[in-house]
């Protein structure tokens, strides 16, 4: 008896977080406008715990600030927005 080989017609779709935010939101802009790695430099990657990424850590402070909000606020406010999760390098 011939069986057919299988074929999968399932299409997968799998988007990054940037492709489905609006390109000239203004994070988004600010986001590629930063060079993030010349924060690096101010990191020693062996000295203490192992840290989070450089970008995450200065996204949060740049966000904090510019949007006056506290720790507890920061980190509801970035859980729940996409532009912030892709400004701190999350995309």
């Amino acid at each position: 008896m011939y069986a057919k080989p299988a074929t999968n017609r399932q299409q997968t779709f799998v988007f990054g977080l940037g492709d489905t935010l609006d390109r000239n939101h203004l994070l988004f802009r600010l986001a590629r406008t930063i060079n993030w790695e010349a924060f690096g430099k101010l990191y020693h990657p062996s000295l203490g715990r192992p840290c989070k990424s450089v970008r995450l850590m200065t996204g949060l402070l740049i966000l904090k600030q510019l949007r006056d909000l506290s720790d507890e606020a920061m980190v509801e406010q970035w859980a729940e927005n996409a532009y912030y999760q892709h400004f701190c390098g999350n995309a």
